[in-house]
């Protein structure tokens, strides 16, 4: 990492990308019946292609005039104007596993834990990748040169993401300083954030129920110049709809609480980018540390 300013351009990869993301830009000026269609449009963009306008309204819960309305407000001559993007991202094609679910189907016969077994794969399976289809891998470019140009980068997660936090900030500085994993102990979130500006960067990661130390920390953050990359549950989720790079993490879960598996695949696949565009001295400084720790004698070593 070293003092290099870091950049907030946003990168689209497809043109139903680029209407999600006008619809995010422009979600404050939108009318709050606008909104709860946009809310829509950017969690099931896939259900746009393929449906009629009455359709997506009536499972919006709004008018069809509302979609034709919100269509027009972010620049579109309407609906139909609107849809074309998300049909001709279909029109490039899909992706079947039909060897995977024959295998999960013959799991699920094996009584009633082989059944929840299954379901629990097929959720975990499902949650990343439809996380990554949707991912821009620009916008992982970016966050991930942001971060490696910055001065310090600041991992926010309360709850379960707290853990998910400290995990990357941990696997972060086997190579890089100046990661720092917050609330710290006996403090919070924007107390952790008070000297913080231009030159830093916050992850901040919640979804449903957003954390209200989260949503306003990100706000705080962008009062004092930070970057801020989002991971969230939803497009529409108030710290993506304020953040300069967000991504939308999928975690369906059969039990009662949400999966992680896709954020933490995603975590990774960032701090992977970061590495891959670090300088040379990344690899030096990642295997000074690993010697270092085999010379404390931290890891059993394997007999020859």
């Amino acid at each position: 990492m070293n003092d290099t300013n870091v950049s907030n351009t946003k990168s689209t990869s497809d043109p139903s990308t680029a209407v999600l993301s006008r619809l995010s830009d422009e979600w404050s000026d939108l009318t709050p019946e606008a909104q709860k269609a946009a809310r829509y449009v950017l969690e099931n963009p896939r259900d746009i292609g393929v449906s009629t306008v009455r359709e997506i309204a009536k499972a919006a819960n709004v008018k069809p005039n509302t979609l034709v309305r919100m269509a027009r407000q972010v620049g579109f001559d309407g609906y139909d104007d609107f849809r074309e993007p998300f049909r001709e991202a279909i029109r490039r094609g899909n992706i079947d596993f039909p060897d995977r679910a024959r295998w999960l189907q013959d799991i699920s016969k094996r009584g009633e834990l082989g059944a929840l077994y299954a379901e629990t794969i097929a959720s975990t399976l499902g949650n990343i990748e439809e996380t990554f289809a949707a991912i821009d891998v620009g916008a992982l470019k970016q966050s991930a040169e942001a971060i490696w140009n910055c001065r310090n980068v600041f991992t926010l997660g309360v709850g379960v993401q707290n853990a998910n936090a400290r995990n990357f900030t941990y696997l972060a500085s086997t190579g890089m300083t100046q990661f720092h994993a917050i609330p710290k102990s006996g403090s919070t979130p924007v107390d952790d954030l008070a000297w913080a500006d231009s030159r830093d960067v916050l992850i901040a990661i919640t979804c449903r129920p957003y954390r209200s130390e989260v949503v306003d920390a990100v706000h705080i953050a962008k009062e004092q110049g930070l970057c801020v990359i989002a991971i969230s549950d939803s497009p529409a989720s108030p710290i993506a709809l304020a953040a300069d790079h967000s991504f939308v993490v999928h975690n369906d879960a059969p039990q009662f609480f949400p999966s992680s598996a896709a954020t933490i695949a995603l975590l990774e696949t960032l701090l992977s980018f970061v590495i891959a565009v670090a300088s040379d001295e990344i690899i030096t400084r990642v295997e000074k540390f690993h010697t270092r720790r085999h010379q404390l004698g931290i890891y059993r070593e394997e007999p020859e």
